[in-house]
């Protein structure tokens, strides 16, 4: 053993505990002219200061809940994709049962757990909307609708009831549109278009701060409706399907880029016979906002035409 310090042992160190340099990790006391019997072991590393963790793991965020929130939006996109709704149907319960967990984990990021599960409710909903929509057009496609309907808006001349009736029953082609009022009336609903915002950005972006810009060369339209029930017993509003049509023969529907438009919104109403729900429905459209609102009263009625303005 060396003098501590000083391999060369020229120069005497000031008594106190040194690694002896035995490599057993130990310390023995120099007592500042020669080693002692005396040996410790080494001090253990200094902790962390007090109150260090706990601030540490406030600033920690909430993983969990990141992943919950990610799987959550990916599962509700794949539900509003007709033909890739099972992945959306596997995805959403999972994001569902992490977002619980990660709602009691402690630290931050409790808002992401919550937007997570309220993602993965919302979009369970959506999803089971699309497939009775599907369900309700393929079987429309293979034994044909139900008669529907249209009747003249409220504010059609009253002078001439009769020939403004005549007329609405002719509309409701892409080539002759209804008008915007009309009563798109089928066996079990009445869908009446109120108002058309073909420009709504603003309003969107007003709704929620989090709704995300529409994609390039779209834009957002703002649909207020009307929804009747006239059936027996009791349906959901959402079985009367309302999209919008462009000039580029492509249909598009709410589903298509998930935002949150402006209260009230029309949802998934229960409705009994007689009862009416009133709401808006955003859609992304293209730019040029040269299309028409397709009404479908019910999963199996006609599909009318309706003009945006």
């Amino acid at each position: 053993m060396t003098t501590p310090n000083d391999p060369t042992n020229t120069t005497a160190a000031a008594a106190g505990w040194y690694d002896d340099g035995t490599g057993s990790g130990a310390q023995r006391y120099w007592d500042g002219a020669q080693w002692t019997d005396a040996v410790q072991a080494a001090p253990a590393a200094a902790g962390p200061i007090p109150g260090a963790p706990v601030a540490a793991a406030a600033k920690q965020k909430n993983v969990l809940g990141i992943v919950a929130l990610a799987v959550a939006a990916v599962g509700f996109i794949f539900a509003c994709v007709p033909g890739a709704l099972i992945v959306g149907w596997v995805l959403l319960p999972i994001a569902f049962v992490l977002s619980i967990v990660a709602l009691f984990l402690k630290g931050k990021g409790k808002g992401l757990a919550l937007a997570a599960l309220i993602t993965s409710i919302v979009g369970t909903v959506v999803g089971f909307v699309v497939f009775f929509a599907v369900v309700a057009n393929s079987f429309n496609d293979a034994f044909g609708g139900t008669d529907t309907e249209v009747k003249a808006p409220s504010s059609a001349s009253s002078a001439a009831p009769t020939k403004a009736a005549a007329e609405a029953a002719k509309t409701g082609t892409r080539e002759s549109p209804a008008a915007l009022g009309s009563a798109i009336v089928g066996n079990d609903f009445t869908v009446t278009i109120n108002s058309v915002n073909l420009n709504a950005v603003d309003a969107i972006h007003a709704a929620n701060e989090f709704n995300e810009a529409p994609d390039a060369g779209m834009t957002y339209a703002l649909i207020n409706a009307t929804v009747t029930y006239t059936g027996k017993d009791s349906s959901y509003a959402a079985e009367a399907q309302i999209s919008y049509v462009g000039a580029d023969g492509k249909v598009y529907n709410e589903f298509n880029k998930a935002v949150i438009g402006p209260d009230p919104q029309l949802g998934a109403d229960e409705l009994y016979t007689g009862a009416s729900t009133t709401g808006n429905i955003v859609i992304q459209i293209p730019a040029s906002g040269d299309g028409l609102i397709r009404v479908q009263p019910g999963l199996i009625a006609d599909k009318v035409f309706v003009a945006t303005k």
